[in-house]
């Protein structure tokens, strides 16, 4: 979703700066200089340490002025039933999905306040609204991401800074391409496995990238001005 997000707002003429713990792939990367060249950046980002975060939007002020808008991305997800839950699994999903998106938010608030204008949103998922068995890490911090967004969107407010959040349903992403292949290797036949997700949402389609990335598009569009303090599902009638 991170990349489709870049790609469509580099399309529409934003300058895009990426930022990923492990670093970019260079078949990513060489796919999307060849297309945009320097209009979309790459820096090693961890959002789960301060300093990492303080560091990737100081570099993004200092060469462009300042910074419109934040999309945060970066998420991960495991599983595991709340009896005998590992103290990693819940710190990796709160650290990442959510004290992740607040220090990004953190860092770019001021230069968002001081020019009076900003976009931010934040990717949760059908999870912050929903329970599902062996997801408590996961949907705690997708839930929280509402509760982040909320406040942040009041005290922006006054500035001309919005806050919004889009919560997906199963999208066909590279997770969710591991997931299928897991199941294939434990011996699922391929068109069983992926039509079993398909029919997961009552449109019987598997979300793409590109349909969350136009709507994050338009949010942080100056037409999305009044558009704050909300979640928008697109879940494809789905409640999970």
């Amino acid at each position: 979703m991170g990349r489709a997000i870049a790609v469509h707002l580099a399309r529409e003429g934003a300058q895009v700066h990426i930022g990923a713990r492990r670093g970019a792939p260079a078949k990513l990367t060489s796919a999307l200089v060849e297309e945009f060249g320097d209009r979309i950046r790459f820096a090693r980002l961890d959002v789960r340490q301060t300093e990492s975060c303080r560091r990737f939007v100081a570099e993004v002020l200092d060469g462009r002025g300042r910074v419109d808008i934040l999309v945060n991305a970066a998420g991960v997800y495991e599983e595991a039933g709340i009896a005998g839950h590992s103290d990693q699994v819940w710190d990796d999903a709160i650290d990442t999905n959510l004290t992740g998106t607040f220090k990004m938010i953190r860092e770019v608030m001021p230069a968002m306040v001081r020019q009076q204008w900003g976009r931010i949103v934040n990717i949760a998922s059908v999870a912050a609204h929903q329970g599902m068995a062996l997801n408590g890490a996961y949907c705690a911090s997708k839930a929280g991401l509402l509760g982040l967004g909320r406040c942040v969107a009041l005290e922006g407010a006054a500035h001309g800074v919005t806050c919004n959040s889009v919560s997906p349903t199963w999208v066909e992403t590279e997770m969710l391409k591991k997931f299928i292949d897991a199941e294939v290797a434990e011996g699922a036949p391929l068109a069983e496995v992926r039509a079993r997700y398909e029919a997961s949402n009552p449109q019987g389609k598997l979300v793409q990238p590109e349909e969350v990335a136009a709507l994050v598009g338009y949010l942080v569009s100056d037409s999305a001005r009044a558009l704050t303090m909300a979640d928008y599902q697109v879940n494809a009638g789905s409640l999970w």
